[in-house]
C-alpha cells in the first residue's frame, strides 16, 4: 500500500505531539470527556500552568488531534475522533 506524503507528514506530527507526557495526558482526558476549556484541563492535570497548557493545546490542535469551539470568551476543546481513528486508534481504546 502506497502512503500519501501528506498522511505521512501528519502522522509524524501527531506522534511527535503525543511523545510529550502532558499532551498524551490531555488526549487521555479528552477521550473520556469532550468540550473542556483550558481551566477544566488545568484542574485535572494539576501540575501544569495555564500558560504551558495553552502551548500544549496549540500543538495538539495544529497536528489535527483536537478541535476547538469558541463560546463567548471561552474556547472548548474536544478530540478530533476522525483524525485519532485514522492515525492513532489505540487512543480510543478503553
Amino acid at each position: 500500500m502506497q502512503s500519501n506524503p501528506i498522511d505521512t507528514e501528519q502522522a509524524v506530527k501527531i506522534h511527535k505531539a503525543l511523545g510529550e507526557q502532558t499532551r498524551y495526558k490531555i488526549i487521555q482526558i479528552l477521550s473520556g470527556e469532550s468540550n473542556l476549556c483550558p481551566a477544566d484541563l488545568e484542574n485535572r492535570l494539576v501540575t501544569v500552568a495555564l500558560s504551558t497548557l495553552s502551548h500544549h493545546l496549540k500543538q495538539l490542535s495544529d497536528c489535527g488531534l483536537l478541535t476547538s469551539q469558541k463560546k463567548g470568551t471561552y474556547i472548548y476543546y474536544s478530540l478530533n475522533t476522525d483524525t485519532v481513528q485514522r492515525f492513532a486508534p489505540y487512543l480510543l481504546e478503553k
